[in-house]
């Protein structure tokens, strides 16, 4: 039996890579993107000459630069675009689609404009769709090289969310599923602002004790922070949380740990982020994260410093200083 087919919509690295993944799976697949030139390249380049100019693109996958067409003949949806593109996408698609047709989001961080995690946005512009978030640790050029890679699908729809996992699944593309979806989103969007620090650390050559220092007490700010939030815990110790965290503090293809790399060798903030030259999620997740904490009553020392790096009002030598001038105290204060 043919599997429905998928629209994915986002032509960057990360969805290409998953249409690529969802192609070699015999899935029918389709990429759209917003520069229905490039979308034409594509097509007949069979390369992403931006994203992933070296990789082949299979046979098998389709492209589109019509939205409107593409979405209303979908089985699923999956959306795979920079943070500040998600709502202005949703609202483009909800009147095309169809009743039932299914909606997944490979995108990490918040809504720029309201802070409301994404899922948020989902039940509230196409409402009765099943919806699911797909995450964890995994960039976008190994998955579209066929390397190893182990995500997780998250919704409340336990059906929906086993859907999405099978239609990724094979021999080199483990994919689990789960039902805390704020849980996952949090994971995924905290990971970055906490690849800054340690990318800081890094560039400044302070040495792997102190990356290692960085990445399990940011472990901890995410597990505070979401359990303010109501978040499963064993969510942030999975793929979604330590999996991801682990990934981009350490991975030099990690933008935001690109980022802080650059930073803490004296890079000022607008020439690393042109250098790096695609969006830099931290710069406005960040902000989201400490207006969470403050209205929870929750502290997130190392996320706190870099917001006030990425705002120009510490130096990364600075901040550094003044994470490490912190008083003793206990690990988990909650248990002596």
């Amino acid at each position: 039996m043919t599997a429905p087919p998928v629209a994915v919509l986002g032509a960057g690295s990360w969805g290409t890579a998953l249409a690529v993944q969802l192609a070699r799976n015999d899935v029918p697949t389709t990429l759209w993107g917003r520069d229905a030139q490039a979308v034409v390249e594509m097509a007949t380049q069979r390369r992403n000459t931006r994203y992933l100019p070296d990789l082949d693109l299979p046979d098998a996958l389709q492209f589109s630069a019509a939205l409107e067409p593409l979405v209303r003949d979908a089985g699923s949806v999956l959306l795979a675009v920079p943070s500040h593109a998600f709502a202005g996408l949703l609202d483009a698609i909800a009147p095309w689609l169809a009743p039932g047709t299914g909606i997944a989001w490979a995108t990490k961080g918040f809504d720029p404009p309201s802070g409301r995690f994404l899922h948020q946005l989902v039940a509230e512009r196409l409402p009765g769709h099943p919806a699911a978030v797909v995450t964890g640790p995994s960039f976008a050029r190994e998955v579209a090289q066929g390397l190893p890679t182990a995500l997780t699908v998250h919704s409340a729809d336990a059906d929906f969310a086993q859907a999405i996992a099978q239609q990724l699944h094979s021999p080199r593309f483990r994919a689990y599923t789960g039902s805390d979806v704020l849980g996952a989103e949090l994971g995924g969007a905290m990971k970055n602002v906490l690849a800054v620090a340690t990318g800081v650390a890094d560039g400044m050559q302070m040495g792997l004790n102190a990356r290692a220092g960085l990445i399990t007490r940011g472990l901890a700010e995410i597990l505070r922070l979401g359990g303010a939030l109501g978040s499963r815990p064993e969510t942030l110790m999975g793929l979604a949380g330590l999996g991801d965290l682990v990934l981009t503090c350490t991975g030099d293809l990690s933008r935001n740990r690109r980022l802080g790399l650059a930073l803490g060798r004296g890079v000022p903030l607008a020439q690393a982020i042109a250098e790096i030259g695609q969006v830099v999620e931290s710069v406005q997740t960040v902000d989201t994260v400490m207006k969470l904490a403050a209205a929870h009553g929750v502290e997130l020392p190392i996320s706190a410093l870099v917001q006030r790096v990425l705002h120009e009002e510490l130096t990364p030598i600075e901040g550094m200083q003044a994470l490490l001038a912190r008083e003793q105290k206990p690990e988990f204060p909650e248990v002596g």
